[in-house]
């Protein structure tokens, strides 16, 4: 995992982020538990207090279940779900993209060619 001091994220939402992708992804599976909040502390050098918040934040999510004395464990993932959240950040990376392309003073048609492009190296 990794963390940027100097991204502009708050280093708990870079935790949350990068275990929400794992488990979206299938890196970590239901009943799985997640790194020990100390483990995971003393790993990136940063205070458990930042690890807990980013827990807790994907418990309250309902991707994580906290078990006393064990950790978390990850939950079952809904498939509709895990796919709607999904095209969620589909969009969200695309309105970013549509951004930028205003910005750079792209067309419509150098943006959708840039986006062929970039899905045709993607399949490679």
């Amino acid at each position: 995992m990794k963390i940027s001091q100097n991204s502009g994220i708050p280093i708990y939402q870079q935790i949350a982020d990068s275990f929400r992708t794992d488990i979206l992804e299938g890196r970590y599976s239901q009943g799985e538990y997640l790194p020990s909040i100390r483990g995971l502390a003393k790993e990136l050098k940063i205070s458990v207090i930042t690890t807990i918040k980013a827990y807790e934040q994907l418990e309250a999510e309902g991707m994580v279940t906290a078990v006393q004395g064990k950790g978390y464990y990850v939950n079952a993932q809904d498939g509709e779900m895990l796919k709607e959240q999904h095209r969620r950040k589909v969009e969200d990376a695309l309105l970013e993209a549509i951004k930028y392309a205003k910005i750079a003073g792209m067309s419509d048609e150098e943006l959708f060619e840039t986006l062929k492009t970039l899905q045709n190296f993607e399949e490679e």
